[in-house]
């Protein structure tokens, strides 16, 4: 089984906290037993969404079947005035290419969605991501994450995801992986 993690964010340090974030995901999913790769917004080339090119153009090809692959996707991303970062919407704008295909967009796909604010306005994104990935139609997975991002890191130790987000991150694998929503055991 494959995971993507589509890293929606435009921060291209890996300390960012997108890059923190994808990290956490990545090593945890890879755990589940998960093949995982992370599509990385910033370092993808995709060229603004024109419907009238006559040839595909290879970097969106590359996500496509990146995206089509995998059978469980996360969506991360930062809130940009009230809505997800254009750049991101860009890239799912692109999955048009498959309208002809057997199963075309994300058909069938798990959707785990993860959006961070400064204040309380993340949900607005998580909103945004859930109408886009059910329009591709693909299963949102009702169990979201909007981040308030002063909460996000461990106030002792900045570089690791505070236990309040790690214990909801993990739940949210949980639940695409095993297709459950459960109460998860509280590690700490």
């Amino acid at each position: 089984m494959k995971a993507i993690i589509f890293n929606g964010s435009l921060e291209q340090r890996p300390e960012s906290t997108s890059g923190r974030i994808s990290q956490y995901f990545a090593e945890r999913i890879e755990k589940s037993g998960f093949q995982t790769e992370v599509f990385t917004l910033a370092d993808s080339g995709i060229p603004l969404f024109d419907v009238t090119l006559t040839k595909t153009p290879l970097a969106v090809e590359r996500m496509t079947q990146l995206f089509l692959e995998a059978d469980i996707h996360f969506w991360l991303a930062p809130l940009y005035h009230g809505s997800i970062p254009g750049v991101m919407k860009n890239c799912l704008d692109w999955l048009e290419v498959t309208s002809g295909h057997y199963q075309p967009y994300l058909t069938d796909k798990t959707v785990g969605l993860v959006c961070w604010a400064d204040g309380l306005h993340a949900m607005q994104g998580i909103n945004t991501m859930d109408a886009v990935a059910k329009s591709l139609r693909a299963w949102p997975i009702p169990f979201s994450i909007p981040v308030i991002r002063a909460a996000l890191f461990d106030h002792e130790d900045p570089t690791k995801i505070s236990s309040l987000y790690s214990d909801k991150f993990d739940k949210l694998i949980n639940i695409a992986t095993t297709k459950r929503i459960e109460k998860v055991q509280h590690h700490h």
